[in-house]
């Protein structure tokens, strides 16, 4: 493959600007973080990143990427939207594919469970916050409030539980608004659920937990 036939090409500023936003976000988590980007058939790109909490996050922009399956570090992303030029033409700079690690969600066969106020889960991620900052480590925060349901959803016979984990990872990465103030009391955070994944949509992206073996996630 050819340096012109490799690269990202976004729709739009609007598009580059949600992107940078995710890689910014994703790299205050992890300084050496690594964005994997993925071309869907509607003429989307889907970026994804492991957050350090056992949970993959992922935003969806206007653009097609060459390969169709490439992972860039997370900085050089941040620098190379900066720089994008009139085209939309996005440089992706080394490829990274053997950095990732686990296994990705499938793209269909979740099934809807129910719909949670996001200003519910807001004051979760305060209270948890909170939690967080009163038993913290140097290790982060403890396995046990990660690992704790502080939401059930269920649909019929099915129910699941919400982890903090994915709470925290929702707001570390902008994906709801940053306070209570800014979401009205119509707004929710849609919960699906799939035999092997939990996913949670929010306003500005969404977050999977693998069901039975979170490992699999990359960290």
């Amino acid at each position: 493959m050819t340096a012109a036939e490799r690269g990202i090409w976004l729709d739009d500023v609007a598009s580059r600007d949600d992107l940078s936003t995710f890689a910014e976000r994703t790299l205050r988590l992890d300084d050496a973080a690594v964005v994997r980007l993925r071309q869907r058939p509607d003429g989307n790109i889907v970026a994804w990143v492991g957050t350090g909490f056992d949970v993959l996050a992922s935003r969806v922009v206007g653009g097609t990427v060459r390969p169709t399956d490439l992972c860039v570090g997370a900085d050089g992303l941040v620098g190379a939207l900066s720089a994008m030029a009139a085209s939309g033409f996005v440089e992706p700079g080394f490829a990274m594919d053997s950095a990732w690690r686990g296994v990705l969600p499938p793209e269909s066969g979740f099934v809807h469970l129910d719909d949670v106020p996001a200003r519910a889960v807001l004051d979760l991620a305060e209270r948890g916050a909170a939690l967080a900052k009163e038993h913290s480590s140097a290790h982060g925060p403890p396995a046990s409030l990660l690992d704790q349901e502080v939401l059930a959803v269920s649909s019929g016979s099915t129910e699941v539980g919400i982890p903090m984990r994915c709470v925290f990872a929702l707001t570390a990465m902008g994906f709801l608004p940053p306070s209570g103030s800014e979401v009205g009391a119509e707004e929710i955070v849609r919960v699906r659920v799939h035999p092997a994944w939990l996913r949670v949509d929010a306003r500005f992206g969404t977050v999977y937990r693998r069901i039975g073996d979170p490992a699999m996630v990359l960290r």
